[in-house]
């Protein structure tokens, strides 16, 4: 059986996992948490190129911080989630969103639930619309009709689980990046207009995703050096591409004026995230907003500390308990 690389280790510190296989083995063969065989890129240019290779497809046959109180509410409210639904979507979005490490039944459970809900939520905006998302593609299905209602629910579904999750940490990761370092939280409390360049270091020093989600050959395939064969499981991991030594100079240095914008953080090719635009809008507000009424944040427990949730897929932190110094 083919050892697992998402270990302990891997969850205390993925950044260094990823750096010694990039160094060992950039393209190798490991195992999901569940014993699934897969091959996992590390490289910045591999990465790129498999995830736009033809031949690799994705169509198969409670403490108060900074994450719970802020981090959590500001997408689902961009999107139109009531708030006293809140909760109940958290814990739907990251039951589905992570099923690599949950009870396949509770997932499926799980993403019915979650089809469930954004029918009637969607029923619900047409009879009330609001500021939000949500009313604004039911407004584009009920109009132009550019939206049929299978279109509509499925877009919900992306922007709920996809684009909740991400966007929550973003957030988080980022101000643990800045509390974290010090000099950088000044520098860009000095000077706001950094703000574009330090949300896409956000991005690429601690990104919200560690790896995609799966891929598969439909044909042989060589990627960096190494011949794959057809109908094989590909993960490529956008956190290791993005602290590549040789894709960006001194990668593991936090720098809010880095020019980064070249990171993977939103994939790349056709499956490029589709609500990037938006998450940076989201990043660029939240920021502003901490920065600007908090001037004097911090940890209330030491950065090592703090736990960070299971799984391959999303890289976030569990909670990000903070004060105002």
């Amino acid at each position: 059986m083919i050892d697992s690389v998402f270990d302990q280790d891997y969850l205390r510190d993925p950044h260094q996992v990823f750096a010694r296989l990039r160094h060992e083995g950039p393209v190798t063969q490991t195992a999901t948490g569940q014993g699934v065989k897969v091959w996992l890129v590390t490289r910045y240019e591999d990465v790129k190129a498999a995830m736009t290779d033809p031949r690799i497809s994705k169509a198969f046959r409670n403490d108060p911080d900074v994450f719970k109180d802020y981090a959590v509410p500001l997408p689902a409210m961009v999107i139109g989630v009531p708030e006293a639904d809140w909760p109940r979507m958290i814990h739907l979005s990251s039951t589905t969103i992570e099923g690599s490490a949950g009870d396949p039944k509770e997932v499926v459970a799980a993403a019915e639930e979650t089809l469930a809900y954004l029918t009637d939520l969607c029923a619900a905006k047409r009879a009330q619309p609001a500021d939000d998302l949500i009313s604004a593609m039911v407004q584009v299905h009920d109009e132009g009709g550019r939206l049929n209602e299978t279109e509509l629910v499925s877009t919900a579904w992306l922007l709920l689980v996809a684009g909740h999750e991400t966007t929550v940490h973003l957030i988080s990761n980022g101000m643990l990046a800045l509390l974290s370092h010090p000099d950088q939280l000044a520098r860009l409390r000095a000077d706001l207009g950094l703000l574009p360049d330090a949300i896409e270091e956000f991005l690429r020093y601690d990104g919200p995703i560690s790896t995609s989600t799966l891929r598969f050959t439909t044909e042989p395939v060589t990627i960096g050096g190494v011949d794959i064969p057809a109908g094989q499981l590909i993960l490529v991991s956008l956190l290791a591409a993005n602290r590549d030594a040789g894709q960006y100079d001194d990668a593991d240095r936090f720098d809010v004026t880095r020019k980064a914008g070249q990171h993977l953080a939103f994939g790349h090719g056709i499956h490029y995230c589709l609500g990037a635009p938006l998450a940076r809008v989201e990043g660029a507000v939240a920021f502003r907003q901490l920065l600007e009424r908090f001037p004097a944040l911090e940890l209330t427990v030491p950065a090592h500390e703090l736990a960070w949730r299971e799984g391959m897929l999303m890289h976030g932190l569990t909670s990000l308990p903070v004060r105002a110094a």
